[in-house]
């Protein structure tokens, strides 16, 4: 099996999606010391945002080939100004091609990458879950599960840490909040990708 690793913050070591998606391939790695598991560190090494001539180079290409390639895809996303960062956003644009990962036909969209288990370690420095005050405002998870959703992955896993910008203590209750939840999650995953 094969896994995608994929980190989009630009905060280093400092990042909490990093340190969830750190722990999450970790985790999957304890389970399958046999699985291959590839690297993108989006904010090291930026994609260029979207072009129609760009679709078509060979690195353009590559990046498509990683996707396709995985059966797991951990996917570190920060919610940068209410949705995901730029980074994010144009590795997206490079995987979302019509033909490879969806059709359109009479029926409308089809999405052709159904068959991949997508795992997201989301950070919000802010509190916008449900019920919150800014869950209005929460446009990074809404926009993942539309996009993951577009391409047929209906039931992304979500590991949220929320509240990381509001102080030391909060931020270390949200990390080990979602630690925690990642050991399970990397369980389960793997028990239905098999």
């Amino acid at each position: 099996m094969k896994l995608l690793h994929v980190d989009s913050s630009i905060q280093a070591d400092s990042s909490a999606s990093r340190a969830i998606t750190s722990e999450i391939v970790k985790q999957f790695r304890a389970r399958d010391p046999g699985l291959e598991i590839d690297y993108r560190d989006l904010a090291a090494a930026p994609l260029p945002h979207l072009s129609f001539a760009g679709l078509a180079t060979p690195e353009a290409q590559a990046v498509l080939e990683d996707f396709l390639a995985a059966d797991i895809v951990v996917i570190g996303a920060p919610m940068y100004n209410f949705t995901v960062s730029s980074q994010l956003k144009a590795w997206l644009d490079h995987i979302l091609i019509a033909g490879r990962t969806f059709s359109y036909g009479p029926e409308g969209v089809t999405g052709l990458a159904g068959g991949k288990r997508v795992v997201v370690a989301l950070s919000r420095g802010g509190l916008y879950s449900e019920g919150m005050p800014g869950a209005a405002n929460e446009h990074a998870e809404t926009y993942l599960r539309a996009v993951l959703g577009f391409i047929g992955i209906a039931d992304p896993e979500f590991i949220v840490a929320e509240g990381v910008a509001l102080g030391p203590d909060q931020r270390q209750a949200a990390l080990e909040a979602a630690l925690a939840r990642s050991a399970p999650v990397a369980g389960s995953v793997l028990a239905r990708a098999a």
